[in-house]
């Protein structure tokens, strides 16, 4: 695709915190950054030694360089094909295209993003970087409830992570704002994401 690339808004935030409805809401194309885990029999994967399994909040557990080239690829060249991962298998099951027609603008979502941040910056792609902020109790339900649903793991596993990581959310925030994420409450984030929606139907229009 030709002309000027698209750029990236970086959505970071805890697990269960509403990153990816919210991002789909937007009607922006949507990147999930998830999607780039290790397989977890990859001998790089670190491991929790609270729970005695493949930590999948490290992100040594996630491929970092391979988000950001895919990420690029989407920018300048419209579409890209990428891994489909299989929590509850733990691997990649396939690959999916992600394309994002004439948007000039992406939204990539994950617990890592603010992993990449400098190197987004660097290639001239970063337009924002943002950390959704929700009391930790929520979260701890709505992940409970969605990773029971889904059977990402057995629930004990599941209750067990679940309070490790509801201790360790503000901390996970107070991080990705070091990255240089602005901190945001759910419907700052929707109006954020609302206006880039709102940008990119006028743009499109404009050139039509």
């Amino acid at each position: 695709m030709e002309g000027t690339p698209a750029c990236v808004v970086l959505l970071c935030g805890p697990s269960g915190s509403g990153k990816s409805h919210l991002a789909h809401r937007s009607g922006l194309p949507v990147f999930r950054l998830d999607d780039f885990y290790r397989d977890g029999d990859d001998p790089a994967m670190p491991r929790s030694a609270e729970l005695g399994i493949v930590d999948w909040d490290d992100p040594r557990s996630w491929k970092a360089d391979d988000a950001v080239a895919a990420l690029e690829a989407l920018c300048h060249d419209g579409r890209v094909e990428v891994p489909t991962y299989d929590i509850p298998q733990n691997r990649a099951t396939g690959t999916t295209v992600v394309d994002r027609g004439d948007a000039p603008a992406v939204v990539a979502e994950g617990v890592f993003a603010a992993e990449i941040i400098d190197a987004l910056r660097e290639r001239g792609l970063l337009a924002d970087a943002v950390v959704l902020h929700r009391p930790p109790w929520k979260n701890f339900v709505r992940r409970f409830a969605r990773d029971l649903k889904e059977r990402r793991k057995p629930p004990h596993v599941l209750w067990q992570r679940g309070r490790l990581l509801m201790a360790a959310e503000p901390g996970i925030v107070e991080a990705a704002c070091a990255r240089g994420c602005r901190r945001v409450e759910a419907g700052e984030l929707a109006d954020l994401l609302r206006g880039l929606q709102a940008d990119a139907t006028s743009a499109r229009r404009g050139s039509s």
